[in-house]
């Protein structure tokens, strides 16, 4: 059964979730508590599901991937079995950074970086098209990222 946070637990999740690579020694100095008792409190917060994984973010454009696109995607048909199968085909696509089931005048919203204009281009025809119960894609171009955060006010 996962128990409820108190305010230790909160701040532990707002220093991981701000940096990750804090060691457990320094989180402790700062929630003036001795290294066993924080360390007991991550695992317990990893093992109940809290924190789902740690990552690091990566530098698109550093990597060559100045091209964000939001791809917005309308179905044709919407009973289960053509969703399930929609999903299934996006989580196939490594190039899909999220996608997320809408509510509204689209289905799908997904997040792709790309190289290129061509790239994405040449993405859209040879494996987009490839799903066939897509009714419409409307693609928009990042022209500036204002903000980008995967942190989450707790």
């Amino acid at each position: 059964m996962v128990e409820k946070l108190d305010n230790v637990d909160l701040t532990i999740l707002k220093i991981l979730q701000n940096d990750s690579k804090k060691t457990t020694k320094e989180i402790a100095a700062t929630l003036n508590m001795t290294v066993s008792p924080v360390y007991e409190r991550i695992k317990r917060l990893e093992n109940d599901g809290y924190i789902k994984k740690y990552v690091a973010l990566l530098d698109k454009k550093l990597l060559n991937y100045p091209v964000t696109v939001i791809c917005m995607v309308s179905l044709r048909y919407h009973n289960e079995g053509f969703i399930d199968k929609f999903e299934e085909q996006i989580k196939e696509l490594p190039e899909v950074q999220e996608c997320f089931h809408m509510a509204g005048k689209v289905d799908f919203f997904l997040k792709i970086n790309m190289k290129s204009l061509d790239d994405y281009h040449d993405f859209v025809r040879v494996k987009l098209s490839n799903i066939s119960n897509i009714g419409i894609l409307e693609s928009y171009f990042v022209l500036k990222e204002i903000k980008q955060s995967t942190e989450f006010v707790i």
